[in-house]
């Protein structure tokens, strides 16, 4: 087959496309005299194959380099190729250089793709030859004489030569097929050990002949398919086996009860807490005075809301950097509105164990150089004068309620003592709204939040 695939980089200036990349000597003026380049083109396979062309230039050159300073560079397409083939190709200057200059010629090799590439296959030639057929060869041995070979036929032929090769051929064995496109199975017969040897399936197509693509395949041993014992011992190996068949089914059926029972339990404290752990998780602002224990309280309540309530907690010692940037006022402006509940955290218990602790700890609330509670309150109580965002509100207590007289303008948010009240806040958290009268309203904000 002749193919028109090789695009060689050579001088030829009257060709179609202006491009090769020969050097033609080192002077300058050697060059000017350059009138053409000979290409020949040489083909070793089963038969050899020879031819050259010669491009001769319309203008003689000026310089050793083109005007954008690459080399010059000439194509030649026309040359036919063969597949799988070796070539030399060898490119010459006229007239040659002289004595003592560069060479006039140059020479490289090129082996063309057989049908088997991921382009050729797919060309009309290599089609007709089987490129695209796939027999999914397999083969195994099945005694020391007999070798299986089972692979899918092609729509192209339907006669083939099974080969079995070691190092060498020792079993062969002709297939006829009229079901074409088709699973087939052969046996052939061996001569020696067909275990690792090499099984090659050879197509006559009518579109290739003799010249059509083999296909390769492994022998392997066959799947045994008898019993795993002998059927006159079979009785004898079942009756040894039972007694130690119903101990360990009878532990197996103990472990399987009690893994049930174990998850039942976990499941059940799971359910503890309200079915809100299913819900998208709520984002929570959480506010706090500074005389509160931020290790012991604030630190232990962000990891109730995260573990057991499905919250994204917004707390002022992790966006400090923030707070710097925006000013607290407008920090706390932007996640009050960003949070779905805002949670005054008080605790009516300070002792002195905490104290000590807290004063030491590094990152403690009494190093804060803004104490937010109070800017947080009074956001509330304008909340609570214009009537909007009352929802978001909520109280927590660590243990009963004791609320300063500064704050008791709080008592109006729906409070809750964590210590009692863990589930009935996590169900509450996901309610939307809270329902508090208008009257009780204005009457706390008229005694306790104008004063602020």
């Amino acid at each position: 087959m002749s193919l028109v695939l090789l695009s060689l980089a050579v001088l030829c200036w009257g060709a179609v496309t202006p491009e090769p990349t020969i050097r033609c000597g080192s002077e300058m003026a050697s060059i000017r005299l350059l009138t053409a380049t000979k290409i020949c083109v040489t083909g070793k396979s089963n038969f050899q194959s020879y031819s050259c062309v010669r491009c001769n230039y319309t203008e003689a050159f000026q310089t050793q380099t083109r005007p954008s300073g690459g080399k010059w560079t000439f194509s030649y397409i026309g040359f036919p190729v063969e597949l799988n083939t070796i070539y030399f190709v060898g490119a010459y200057n006229i007239p040659n250089a002289n004595m003592n200059d560069d060479s006039p010629s140059m020479s490289v090799n090129f082996t063309s793709p057989g049908c088997l590439d991921h382009v050729m296959k797919y060309k009309k030639k290599c089609i007709e030859a089987g490129s695209l057929w796939d027999p999914n060869i397999t083969a195994c041995k099945k005694n020391e004489n007999i070798v299986e070979v089972n692979f899918t036929t092609s729509p192209l032929g339907n006669r083939y030569m099974a080969f079995i090769q070691s190092n060498i051929v020792i079993g062969m064995s002709h297939v006829l097929e009229q079901n074409q496109g088709t699973r087939t199975s052969v046996l052939v017969p061996v001569t020696g050990e067909s275990e690792g040897a090499v099984v090659q399936l050879t197509p006559y197509f009518h579109t290739c002949g003799n010249d059509c693509i083999r296909r390769k395949g492994i022998v392997v041993l066959c799947p045994q398919t008898g019993a795993l014992f002998p059927l006159d011992n079979n009785r004898s190996v079942l009756s040894s086996w039972i007694p130690l068949l119903l101990p360990a089914l009878l532990i197996s059926t103990c472990v399987l009860a009690i893994g049930i029972c174990l998850k039942r339990r976990h499941e059940k404290m799971k359910t503890s807490f309200p079915s809100a752990m299913l819900l998208p998780p709520i984002k929570i602002l959480v506010v706090y005075p500074s005389e509160i224990c931020f290790h012991h309280t604030v630190c232990y309540f962000t990891e109730f809301l995260q573990n057991h309530c499905r919250s994204e907690v917004i707390l002022d010692k992790w966006q400090k950097k923030k707070i710097a940037e925006m000013g607290p006022v407008q920090w706390l402006t932007t996640q009050k509105k960003a949070a779905d509940k805002v949670i005054f955290l008080l605790s009516n218990e300070v002792n002195a164990t905490c104290d000590g602790t807290c004063g030491k700890s590094e990152g403690s609330s009494r190093e804060n150089s803004q104490d937010l509670f109070p800017l947080a309150f009074n956001l509330y109580c304008s909340d609570l004068r214009s009537q909007t965002h009352l929802h978001k509100y909520m109280v927590v207590y660590f243990r009963e309620a004791d609320t300063k007289d500064d704050y008791s303008a709080l008592h109006v948010c729906p409070t809750y003592h964590l210590m009692k009240d863990a589930a009935t806040f996590c169900t509450e958290l996901f309610h939307v709204e809270q329902h508090v009268s208008v009257g009780k309203r204005f009457q706390a904000c008229h005694n306790r939040c104008s004063c602020l």
